[in-house]
């Protein structure tokens, strides 16, 4: 992935030098980049590897799914706290895990752990098993739960594709 974006920039600077310009212009420099965009998608078979723009799109997916997830689950927390009367019931449940290398379940990690309303506490030493608190385990249980498996795929589309 990295050498194909490498090789777009290239291809993006040798565009914006081969029209001799005056000054560097940006429309110059991003014509040069989608002509390369259109060249490293004609050869991206002979890389062995897939069209770097679908692992970006993956992470710009995976991002946006993160950030619908804070909203929502900030929304969540916000009405709790605001309620009058607190009726929540904190509690503590496991979750397994199809991810596999380290990276993947740091990221899985991480991402429910910013999401408000839980907390990954522990987990286990082969990786496969979490230990999550959740703020209210009747509802956010679920939430978590739903959160985790899209998290899931959206990494599993980050890293194995």
């Amino acid at each position: 992935m990295l050498f194909q974006l490498f090789l777009n920039m290239v291809i993006a600077v040798l565009w914006m030098l081969l029209k001799d310009e005056d000054s560097v212009n940006l429309t110059t420099f991003f014509t040069g980049y989608l002509i390369g965009l259109l060249v490293m998608y004609l050869m991206h078979r002979f890389f062995g590897q897939s069209f770097y723009i679908k692992k970006v799109w993956s992470i710009i997916k995976l991002l946006f799914l993160f950030l619908k997830e804070l909203i929502v689950s900030s929304a969540v927390v916000l009405k709790q706290i605001c309620s009058p009367k607190m009726n929540i019931t904190p509690g503590i449940f496991t979750y397994e895990t199809a991810l596999q290398s380290d990276l993947e379940i740091t990221a899985l990690a991480l991402l429910l752990t910013l999401t408000p309303g839980s907390v990954v506490m522990e987990i286990t030493e082969d990786g496969h098993t979490f230990y999550i608190h959740a703020m209210d385990i009747e509802q956010s249980k679920v939430d978590v739960l739903r959160s985790m498996s899209r998290f899931e795929q959206a990494i599993m589309e980050v890293t194995r594709t």
